[in-house]
C-alpha cells in the first residue's frame, strides 16, 4: 500500500508524534510525507527528519494532499491544533479547498499524544483506515464535522464583513496572512473588513502599523478575508533547542551572497540555500528569520525599532550577527533605503566581506541608530 502523509505545523513534530506515526505507517506500506504550510520547516530540521519529510515545496496543506493523492492509496493529515475545536476548523478548511474530497481516503489525526486527541474520517472510504489507526494509537474516532459552503465563520453587517476566529485566548496576537494586525482582549474575536480593508477587531485592539503592512502601505492592496490565512498566538509554542542544519565556519570576513528579508521571514528557506549573510528588516522578521538562519549558519544584520510582537519566543541568533535598534518607525524607512541603495531592489547581492556590508548598513541607518548588539 502506498501511504501519503501531510504534516502541518511544528507542534506535532516537536512532540515526537509525527515520527512515531510515520514509523507505524511505514510498517503498513510505502510512506511519502510532505510538510503542509511553512512554519513546520524548522521543526523538521530540529527533529532530524529532513530526509523523511519533504519540505522542498511551499505547499498549502490542501495542495500537499492533492500532490500525494496522485500516487497514494490513502492520505493522512497530521495536525496539533491548540484545541480540538481549532483542529477541526483547520481540517474543515483544508478539506473544503480540495477539488475532490472523495478522490482518495483522507484521515485526520488531531492532537496525537493529548487526552483530547481524535481521528476524523473525511470521507466514507477512509473509515477502515481510521479504525485501524484508532486501534493502534488508542485514539477515539470522532464524527466528521459538517462541511459548509464557507468553512470559515463569516458574518455580514451592511458593508462590513466579519470573520470570526475560534480558539483564541486573551492576550494573543492576531495574524492575517502572516502579519500581526492586533491583539485579542477576549476569546470572542471578529476581524472587521470593509471593501477589502481591515478597519477594526471586535473583541481586540488593532495594531495600526500591522494594518498598513497587511495592505502594503501606500499601495493600499485589499484582501479577501474569506480566504486569508488567519491565526492567533505564536508561530511555534514548543520549547526545544534548535539544531544547526548546515555546519559552517564563521562567515565573518568571508565574502559571498547576501540576501535581504523584509517582513517575509517565511521565504528564508529558499533564500538561505547558498547565502553567506542576510539583512533582516522588522523586529519579528529579525527574530523569526534569525532563528531560521541560525540553523543554516548564516549571520544576520537585523534592522529593528522595538516594535516586537513576540511571535518567536525561543529565538537563536547565529554568532557574528549584529542587531541594530533604531528610532521608532525607522526600521521600514531604513529598510527601504537599504533595498534601494545596496540591493538595487533585488533579493540578493554579493559583498566582499561581512564587515563591508555592516559598514554600509550603518552608514545608511546613521542617525536613526539608538543602539546595536554584536552576537
Amino acid at each position: 500500500m502506498k501511504i501519503g502523509v501531510v504534516i502541518h505545523g511544528p507542534e506535532v513534530i516537536d512532540s515526537g508524534q509525527a515520527k512515531a506515526i510515520l514509523d507505524i505507517l511505514s510498517a503498513e506500506g510505502e510512506v511519502s510525507a510532505k510538510l503542509g504550510g511553512t512554519m513546520g520547516r524548522t521543526a523538521v530540521i530540529d527533529a532530524g527528519l529532513e530526509n523523511v519529510i519533504d519540505t522542498s515545496q511551499r505547499l498549502k496543506p490542501s495542495e500537499s494532499i492533492v500532490a500525494l493523492s496522485a500516487t497514494s492509496d490513502v492520505v493522512f493529515l497530521l495536525n496539533h491544533g491548540k484545541t480540538t475545536e481549532t483542529g477541526r476548523a483547520f481540517g474543515s478548511i483544508v478539506i473544503s479547498n480540495l477539488p475532490d474530497m472523495d478522490n482518495k481516503p483522507i484521515v485526520q489525526i488531531e492532537r496525537p499524544g493529548c487526552q483530547d486527541n481524535e481521528i476524523i474520517s473525511w470521507n466514507k472510504s477512509a473509515c477502515t483506515h481510521a479504525m485501524k489507526m484508532s486501534s493502534v494509537l488508542g485514539m477515539k474516532i470522532s464524527e466528521q464535522p459538517i462541511l459548509t459552503a464557507t468553512p470559515v465563520q463569516i458574518e455580514t453587517d451592511g458593508q462590513r464583513t466579519i470573520r470570526k476566529i475560534s480558539g483564541v485566548h486573551a492576550g494573543e496576537n492576531i495574524l492575517v496572512n502572516g502579519v500581526v494586525i492586533g491583539k485579542a482582549e477576549s476569546k470572542n474575536i471578529g476581524i472587521v473588513v470593509e471593501n477589502g480593508f481591515v478597519t477594526s477587531i471586535a473583541g481586540g485592539t488593532v495594531k495600526e502599523h500591522g494594518i498598513e503592512k497587511l495592505h502594503d502601505y501606500e499601495n493600499n492592496v485589499p484582501i479577501d478575508i474569506k480566504t486569508a490565512w488567519v491565526k492567533s498566538g505564536s508561530l511555534r509554542r514548543s520549547e526545544l533547542s534548535p539544531c544547526i542544519g548546515r555546519s559552517v565556519e564563521s562567515n565573518i570576513g568571508i565574502g559571498g551572497k547576501v540576501v535581504m528579508i523584509d517582513h517575509a521571514a517565511e521565504h528564508c528557506f529558499e533564500l538561505a540555500v547558498d547565502a553567506q549573510f542576510a539583512v533582516t528588516v522588522g523586529d519579528d522578521t529579525t527574530a523569526i528569520a534569525g532563528d531560521i538562519l541560525y540553523r543554516f549558519g548564516v549571520p544576520i544584520i537585523g534592522i529593528t525599532d522595538g516594535d516586537f510582537d513576540g511571535l518567536s519566543h525561543n529565538t537563536k541568533i547565529y554568532p557574528g550577527s549584529t542587531i541594530l535598534r533604531l528610532r521608532s518607525g525607522h526600521d521600514d524607512i531604513v529598510g527601504r533605503r537599504i533595498s534601494e541603495e545596496l540591493f538595487g531592489g533585488k533579493n540578493a547581492v554579493t559583498f566582499d566581506t561581512y564587515e563591508a556590508l555592516e559598514r554600509k548598513v550603518m552608514d545608511i541607518a546613521d542617525d536613526s541608530i539608538i543602539s546595536f548588539v554584536h552576537y
